[in-house]
């Protein structure tokens, strides 16, 4: 089982504060980050995720109940957002398995392509990732954050780009991770992506 505990959390920039005092616990569920634009979103899965430092408060993961270390939670987190993007210049097989190479997991032709057909984007091994629409690369970019069969999915925006075969695909992501040994935390302004979430943290842009 999963665990997430984030506990007085805050984070500003310079002068500009985005959020402060956020505190929530979260177990082997799926977790709805919800708010406008603006709202600090982003900054704060970035923050649950390792990408960046709090202003202040803590982050502490556990697994059956065991504190975990950061850097371990790294090597089991798939992550999918805008401003994540894989490498240009590489085909879509390279980039899979240089996904792979740097979590030093093996892997095989038949896995790339049983990951790429589940998103539809089985026809796209050997196209370099620069040269496909925006919305291919969204299906590759989720495609790239379950090869490695991560325990926690962070979702940021992961319907970006999708017509509704591919936002089907996230549901159905989304849906195989509902389980005690997993956790999702999804975060959007759309309600249809809202909707798949068991728990939802609410945040308001300040001022």
């Amino acid at each position: 089982m999963i665990g997430l505990t984030v506990t007085s959390l805050a984070k500003h920039f310079e002068t500009k504060r985005v959020f402060a005092d956020l505190s929530f616990t979260v177990t082997s569920s799926v977790l709805g980050i919800a708010g406008p634009n603006g709202s600090g979103k982003t900054t704060l899965i970035k923050c649950i995720a390792g990408l960046l430092k709090p202003s202040s408060g803590t982050v502490e993961w556990t697994i059956d109940k065991e504190p975990v270390k950061k850097q371990s939670v790294k090597h089991s987190v798939g992550f999918v957002a805008p401003y994540v993007e894989l490498y240009e210049e590489l085909t879509v097989f390279e980039n899979l398995q240089f996904v792979m190479d740097i979590r030093n997991k093996p892997l095989n032709g038949s896995s790339i392509g049983d990951i790429l057909n589940r998103f539809d984007a089985g026809g796209f091994t050997d196209q370099y990732f620069g040269s496909l629409s925006t919305g291919q690369r969204q299906r590759i970019k989720l495609a790239a954050a379950m090869i490695h069969q991560p325990r926690i999915l962070m979702l940021d925006e992961p319907g970006s780009n999708l017509d509704s075969g591919g936002k089907e695909a996230v549901k159905s992501m989304v849906d195989q991770y509902r389980n005690p040994q997993s956790m999702v935390l999804l975060a959007s302004n759309l309600k249809e992506e809202l909707d798949l979430c068991d728990q939802i943290i609410e945040l308001n842009p300040t001022s």
